[in-house]
C-alpha cells in the first residue's frame, strides 16, 4: 500500500510533462523557431545543425561548447548565409577542453549582444532579436556549470540562480532536469519550458553518455516568458556530440505593424 501510494504521488508530480498545457501562451503574434544545439567541444556535425536550420526555418540559433574549429566549419557549410547576425562569446583562453564558448546566430537583427561570465567557468552569449512586426525580444545560449561532482554543486546551483529573470528566451544545455528544484525555480520567475507545455518534457537530450550506465535525460531546454506563446518543441539527433538538437515554435507578442500569425 505505501509503494502504491508513492507511486501515485510521483506519477501526479511528473504528470504534467506528458500532458499538454492548455495554457500555451498567447496564440496570435510573430512567428519564431528557435533551435538550441550542444556542440561538444566544437566537434557537432555542422552540416547536420545547417540543414536543420534551414529545413526548420530557424530564426535564432544558441550553441555551447563553441569553439573556433567549431565556429569555421559551420561558416563554411553556410550558416552565415541563412542566419547572418551573430553574437559570441568566444571560448576562454584558460579552458582546456573547449567547452566555455557559446554563440547566438539570428536571421533577424541583433543589437545589445554581448555575453555573460557564469560563476563555474561557461559563457552564455546574448542579444536582443528584432523581428519584424514582433517587440524585441532578448534570446541567451544558456550553459551553467555541470554538477558532475560535488566539489561543483556550489557553483552549478548558483549559475542556475543566476540566470536572468522573465522577458527572454533561454534556450540551451541546463545542465538540469524538471526534476531539480534549481530549474524549477528559474521556471517560477516567469517562465515556461517549451518541451513540458506541449506534452514532450520526457523526451531525451543527453545520455547515455561514454561507456556509462547513465541514462537518457532531459537536460537541454528552451525556457519562454509567460507572455510568449509555444506552438511546437522536437528534439533531433545531432551527430558528433553527445547532446540532441532541441527546438521550440513560439509565438512572439505583435510590436510594429506586421503580419500576424496563429499558433498552430
Amino acid at each position: 500500500m505505501v509503494a502504491g501510494v508513492a507511486t501515485a504521488v510521483l506519477a501526479g508530480c511528473v504528470i504534467g510533462r506528458v500532458v499538454p498545457d492548455r495554457d500555451r501562451g498567447p496564440r496570435e503574434g510573430v512567428a519564431l523557431t528557435v533551435l538550441s544545439a550542444n556542440m561538444l567541444i566544437g566537434r557537432a556535425d555542422p552540416e547536420a545543425i545547417v540543414r536543420r536550420v534551414r529545413d526548420e526555418d530557424v530564426g535564432v540559433l544558441a550553441l555551447q561548447e563553441f569553439t573556433a574549429a567549431g565556429q569555421a566549419a559551420l561558416a563554411k557549410a553556410g550558416l552565415g548565409r541563412l542566419l547572418p547576425y551573430s553574437s559570441i562569446a568566444p571560448q576562454r583562453p584558460q579552458d582546456p577542453y573547449g567547452t566555455t564558448g557559446s554563440a547566438l546566430y539570428s536571421r533577424f537583427p541583433l543589437t545589445g549582444a554581448g555575453f555573460r561570465l557564469n560563476y563555474g567557468g561557461f559563457q552564455q552569449a546574448y542579444g536582443t532579436v528584432s523581428v519584424p512586426g514582433a517587440k524585441p525580444v532578448t534570446v541567451e545560449s544558456v550553459h551553467p556549470a555541470a554538477p558532475h561532482k560535488l566539489d561543483v554543486l556550489g557553483d552549478w546551483r548558483r549559475d542556475l540562480k543566476d540566470q536572468p529573470g522573465p522577458g527572454r528566451i533561454l534556450a540551451g544545455d541546463f545542465n538540469a532536469t524538471l526534476d531539480h528544484k534549481e530549474l524549477r525555480d528559474v521556471l517560477g520567475r516567469g517562465y515556461r519550458d517549451a518541451a513540458a507545455t506541449v506534452g514532450k518534457g520526457w523526451v531525451p537530450s543527453w545520455g547515455p553518455y561514454a561507456d556509462r550506465p547513465i541514462p537518457p535525460i532531459t537536460i537541454d531546454h528552451v525556457l519562454v516568458d509567460r507572455t510568449i506563446g509555444i506552438g511546437r518543441f522536437a528534439a533531433y539527433d545531432l551527430p558528433g556530440s553527445d547532446h540532441r538538437m532541441v527546438l521550440a515554435a513560439v509565438v512572439l507578442p505583435a510590436g510594429q505593424a506586421g503580419s500576424i500569425q496563429m499558433l498552430r
